[in-house]
């Protein structure tokens, strides 16, 4: 059996400039900020989506641009800030992108109609690459001792925002109008940009290796046709023929792009590493982590909205079921305690199947058992727990197998998939209730809900099993990565616990 022994690995780059006494004690707090703003941005599109509709007079159709296009951006922007971000500008790349995010609230916050809105939300999108920044700073300037925590809590924050940011916005849009959240946003982002521009440090002397043009608009064409179509295609049909095209023709893009990656001395999104298998196991989690989390979003809030006359639902109100979220958050929130209590003695790679079955759980609940809030209460509790384990552990698990000035990179390659999922979890949870409406009823059976949650358990079964074997193959095959005339793991153990120099070989 391999033994695991507890290491204190130092994360801080031995070249980094000395950062005062307080900076360091704020900047952990700083850096979860960001990530705090990315949820808040993303939780500004789904429940605002029918105001948007009413007070701008557009269709609901329309309306799902103010999500779409922050999705589209946000996939495109991801990759090239993390690459930009990891060369000697990290911090000039941060500031910049926040003052992008700050232009465009402000631009959605003022009512100059539905166009200026969408455009807005665009330029929102940009924060959306902020988390993989986020990381490789505490990777390279957070102490020791607190790394891990500031890891895996900057990772979890995407997942807890939202069960915050859902019911917040739910709120001010109720009692202030469909605005005031967007003047939440551009007051968020306003604070943000003080406390980074005090706080960040500056980033450690590295090469700039130029920008990879041709990786970035490969990229770019295919993950936002794939997007694109994931999110259209509930209102063009799945099986339209401009569907079809569009997602073949993204899929073949990306094609290039990978091939592109492995033939490029310094890509955008360095994907000789994905070979790794822990690395390949986080980020298969990671996206089915994110299938799972809105799946079952978008189940419940469509469920606890439908009216009882159809037999079924609880006729709840959009603040209401935004507040259905919070145990999510806290189970969330809860699952970065418990990851960091079982890593003292369980290697983190092992917690992957973990998370998995326990997101399985939370749909179990939903399918058998949802009668109720309180049973709705639970199913979201063990689903924050499942996917806050899940989001919890990768970073640790990414950081921890790749060189150091892979590190943005590589954690926005992590978010990209983690976006993937998302919008495909939406997607799966539209298609499958879709298919289950008889023609002319304005809902779909509960049967449909049973049908979308038992397809969500298999998926998660699936995902369970393939990231225990690629961890248990991984673990036998050693750590023979070699990169820049080195191995791989000497300059980035350090996001937590690591295998024994003598088990691993």
């Amino acid at each position: 059996m391999t033994s695991y022994r507890r290491q204190e690995i130092r994360l801080v780059d031995p070249i980094s400039t000395p950062v005062p006494s307080w900076q360091q004690r704020a900047l952990v707090p700083v850096l979860v900020s960001l990530g705090m703003l990315v949820a808040i941005i993303s939780s500004l599109g789904a429940p605002l989506i029918p105001t948007i509709a009413d007070v701008d007079h557009v269709s609901v159709d329309d309306a799902q641009w103010s999500l779409t296009v922050t999705m589209l951006v946000g996939a495109v922007a991801t990759p090239a800030m993390g690459r930009l971000g990891d060369g000697p500008h990290r911090k000039r790349v941060i500031l910049t992108g926040l003052v992008v995010v700050l232009v465009g609230s402000l631009l959605a916050a003022l009512p100059l109609g539905f166009a200026c809105l969408i455009v807005g939300r665009a330029f929102q999108g940009v924060g959306m690459g902020l988390i993989p920044l986020a990381i490789a700073t505490a990777r390279d300037s957070v102490p020791p001792q607190r790394a891990r925590a500031a890891l895996s809590t900057l990772s979890l924050t995407t997942a807890a925002g939202v069960g915050i940011g859902y019911p917040v916005t739910g709120l001010l849009a109720h009692a202030l109008g469909m605005y005031a959240g967007f003047w939440f946003a551009a007051a968020a982002t306003a604070l943000a940009f003080a406390a980074a521009a005090l706080v960040l440090p500056k980033t450690p002397p590295r090469t700039a290796h130029p920008m990879d043009i041709p990786g970035a608009l490969l990229l770019a064409f295919g993950m936002s046709g794939l997007l694109f179509a994931l999110t259209q295609g509930e209102h063009w049909g799945w099986g339209s023929p401009r569907l079809l095209v569009l997602g073949g023709v993204s899929v073949l893009v990306l094609a290039g792009w990978a091939l592109h990656a492995l033939r490029t001395e310094h890509p955008l999104v360095d994907l000789r590493l994905v070979r790794d298998r822990t690395v390949f196991a986080a980020h298969l989690t990671t996206m089915m982590g994110g299938i799972g989390m809105y799946l079952l979003i978008s189940l419940v809030t469509r469920y606890m909205q439908t009216p009882s006359s159809a037999g079924y639902g609880l006729g709840a109100s959009v603040v209401v079921t935004g507040l259905a979220l919070v145990p999510f958050s806290l189970g969330s929130l809860a699952a970065g305690r418990v990851v960091r209590l079982l890593v003292r003695s369980q290697p983190p790679a092992r917690l992957l199947p973990v998370s998995c079955l326990l997101s399985l759980a939370a749909l179990l609940t939903f399918v058998f058992a949802h009668g109720g809030l309180w049973q709705i209460f639970v199913t979201m509790a063990l689903a924050g727990l499942g996917v806050g384990m899940n989001f919890a552990v990768t970073p640790a698990l990414v950081v921890s197998s790749v060189p150091a000035h892979e590190t943005g990179s590589a954690m926005s390659f992590n978010q990209v998939v983690k976006y993937i999922g998302y919008s495909a979890g939406s997607a799966l949870s539209a298609v499958i209730l879709q298919a289950t409406t008889s023609p002319g009823q304005a809902f779909p059976p509960e049967s449909g809900y049973r049908t979308a949650g038992l397809t969500g358990c298999a998926v998660w079964a699936v995902t369970a099993v393939a990231s225990y074997v690629l961890i248990r193959t991984g673990a036998r095959g050693g750590s023979a990565r070699v990169r820049d005339g080195r191995p791989a793991a000497a300059d980035t153990e350090g996001a937590g616990l690591v295998p024994d120099a003598g088990a691993q070989r």
